[in-house]
């Protein structure tokens, strides 16, 4: 049965201040939760460790939070690691405590919100306390795309307590917090390298190069409305559908160059399609020639997919089919149909990028696509040329519904790169010829009526008619599918 929730804006307001109170691991709980709603157990648990001393070292908790809470109404498990407790340390008490808010939240089908700061495995615990990552690991690939799992990283991260925030489908990290493998110390002495906790593994490092990061936010506070708004546009289990938000109208539709050599940013676009203040973009510092986030449409919560012309002229590349893939996968685990708006001259071409994997890393996104369920709607603005026309969602892979813009281009190139080729010869002969014959190919190539006699546009729509050209196709595919489980959120 749909849900309404109330929308928080994104970017509507600055983050709010920590409130004074937020001191450990139950106050980070307290601001995610819905007053009075946190049910925690295992409160009195404690280790069973001896060696080093640890028999005098048992705290009641084991320096983890866990329990069952309301966000928003809806309940979601939820554990808090508390770093002023043996560091927030992971040892076998620790980790049996994780395991349960999982098991329960796998049983009762509902998300869960891990609040990490930790500075990994206990060390005097050895082989238990790997152990009980491993735990924790197959239990996250167990729930991958049956409930959402939220990752919210506070503090310290590090060794292998960053491969759970890896398997869970949402990552959102504190300006201040870090996530490694091996800590600056040991690059030092392995590599030699002077590198602090910040350059090494910052939220920076995650949110611009690595991509691990979602969203970075300004504090705790922040960190933890950031989670909560995520929430809004999930369903607690891939059984449900997403929750239902009261629809708005959406922002104006921006003036698009009609020159296809020229650049503007696609987020108005999006915004234009989407209801106002719905749009939540997801890794927008990484691999920006793609935008990837969740907006709704006439309340309902969809997937956008976007190429960024002001971002290497809107080309894929290994990067940005890895954000999409994933996220494209994501979306159709929970049940969110996707929108799709095109706008790409083809793959980034070059040896690095073949040398990197770009066949097999466009593949991803192109099988992400092809296997999704979802309703699925692509918008061509101005072109899509080549494999990429392929790999966005074409009518080949199965979209639902496409359609263009007057004027977009779909072919197999554009018309400079495809005359050099066809017409070697005569431009051989006679170079003055070119214009001509680009203006030759381009009415009996890449005409827009082209793709409409075969099918592959269903219609040819004004700019200004977009939104209410996805909003009825989502309509009428408004059944489809029935929220079952359909496949995991495999880390690409």
């Amino acid at each position: 049965m749909d849900s309404t929730v109330t929308i928080t804006p994104a970017g509507a307001a600055p983050a709010p201040a920590v409130p004074a109170q937020v001191r450990d691991a139950r106050d980070r709980i307290a601001l995610l939760s819905d007053d009075g709603s946190f049910q925690e157990f295992g409160s009195r648990a404690r280790h069973r460790a001896t060696a080093f001393g640890m028999e005098r070292k048992r705290p009641a908790g084991d320096g983890v939070v866990t329990g069952t809470a309301h966000v928003g109404g809806r309940a979601v498990g939820v554990f808090a690691q508390d770093p002023a407790t043996l560091g927030g340390s992971l040892g076998e008490t620790h980790a049996a405590k994780i395991t349960r808010v999982l098991d329960q939240a796998g049983r009762a089908r509902i998300p869960v919100v891990g609040l990490l700061d930790s500075g990994g495995a206990r060390i005097q615990e050895g082989v238990a306390a790997l152990d009980g990552y491993g735990e924790i690991f197959r239990r996250n690939v167990r729930l991958s795309g049956r409930v959402p799992q939220i990752s919210v990283v506070l503090g310290a991260c590090a060794g292998g307590a960053v491969y759970s925030p890896a398997l869970t489908d949402i990552v959102i990290m504190s300006q201040d917090a870090h996530m490694f493998l091996t800590g600056p110390r040991v690059v030092q002495a392995v590599t030699h390298e002077q590198v602090g906790p910040a350059e090494l593994g910052g939220a920076q490092v995650h949110g611009r190069a690595s991509g691990v990061a979602h969203l970075v936010a300004d504090g705790t506070a922040h960190a933890v409305e950031l989670a909560k708004l995520v929430l809004n546009y999930l369903p607690s289990s891939c059984w449900e559908p997403p929750p239902v938000a009261p629809p708005a109208d959406p922002g104006p539709m921006p003036d698009v160059p009609a020159n296809p050599r020229h650049t503007f940013d696609v987020r108005p676009v999006i915004k234009a399609v989407v209801d106002g203040g719905s749009f939540l973009e997801l890794q927008p510092r990484f691999a920006r020639n793609i935008v990837i986030g969740f907006g709704r449409v006439e309340g309902r919560p969809v997937g956008v997919v976007a190429n960024q012309p002001i971002s290497r002229a809107g080309t894929l590349d290994i990067d940005s089919s890895e954000k999409a893939a994933r996220f494209v996968r994501m979306c159709d685990a929970f049940g969110l149909p996707l929108v799709t708006l095109v706008d790409t001259p083809g793959f980034l071409p070059g040896s690095a990028q073949e040398r990197g994997g770009v066949i097999r890393k466009g593949a991803k996104l192109l099988y992400a696509y092809a296997e999704a369920s979802v309703p699925r709607v692509t918008v061509v603005l101005r072109k899509a040329f080549g494999g990429a026309y392929i790999v966005m969602n074409s009518r080949s892979l199965g979209a639902d519904a496409v359609f263009s813009w007057p004027g977009a281009e779909l072919a197999v190139m554009g018309a400079e790169g495809a005359v050099d080729v066809i017409h070697r010869r005569e431009l051989a002969a006679d170079p003055t010829r070119r214009d001509e014959l680009i203006a030759r190919y381009r009415a009996e190539a890449m005409a827009p009526e082209i793709p409409c006699e075969r099918l592959s546009v269903d219609e040819i729509i004004a700019p200004g008619e977009t939104r209410a050209a996805v909003a009825v196709s989502l309509r009428n595919l408004a059944g489809v599918p029935a929220p079952e489980f359909r496949h995991d959120n495999l880390p690409q």
